[in-house]
């Protein structure tokens, strides 16, 4: 009997736990990020991150979305539009251009709206809000334009960022490993030219 008493608090807890990792609001549903490298720089690329909100019905709400990574190797982030990395971290081996964050693990936030026009991206500036897919396709968007240094020049000599992380008010993601999938094809206003991404990698990332 005691035996009992003790086991089953245990079991209670740990059902429990499972039980709250599956999002019974929307089962299937994730944001899923796309990282598409635009162009190539002397030392890395320059890349535009985009957040789709696909679940119907949780949307993230201020004070909004914290996107986290770790570098694969020694890559800093040069500058951001739309965006910003909560840290600068340790950059006093640069001289001259200082990087906009050294950090092996960068936390990136939305800007807020109001931000002058040359620090935006379509999509951004939103204070980090994000609707739902199924209440707002329109807002279920958000986007920020990455300068990366110290990195691949070539789609074979990129590394990707690993273990990325999603943090939002009052819940968590869990994000599986980034995936190379085909470069993102754009279409231009009028329709009558396509360009297509140099490379492009996915993450999904679930509520739990």
């Amino acid at each position: 009997m005691d035996l009992y008493k003790i086991i089953f608090p245990f079991l209670f807890v740990l059902i429990g736990s499972q039980a709250a990792a599956y999002d019974h609001l929307d089962p299937t549903g994730n944001i899923t990020i796309k990282w598409d490298v635009m162009a190539w720089t002397p030392d890395g690329y320059v890349a535009v991150v985009t957040m789709t909100n696909y679940q119907k019905y949780r949307e993230i709400k201020k004070p909004g979305w914290e996107l986290g990574w770790t570098w694969a190797r020694k890559e800093v982030i040069w500058s951001m539009v739309g965006s910003q990395a909560t840290d600068q971290g340790d950059c006093s081996k640069f001289r001259g251009n200082i990087p906009h964050s050294c950090m092996k693990q960068p936390v990136i936030v939305d800007l807020m709206y109001g931000v002058p026009y040359n620090q935006q991206v379509a999509n951004c500036c939103k204070n980090g809000v994000l609707s739902s897919w199924g209440r707002k396709p329109s807002k279920a968007v958000a986007a920020f334009q990455v300068t990366v240094g110290i990195a691949g020049t070539t789609n074979k000599t990129v590394r990707l960022p690993m273990n990325f992380t999603l943090l939002a008010p009052g819940s968590r993601y869990t994000c599986c490993p980034p995936k190379i999938v085909k470069p993102t094809v754009f279409v231009t206003s009028d329709g009558r030219r396509k360009t297509q991404a140099f490379m492009t990698w996915n993450v999904t990332c679930k509520y739990m």
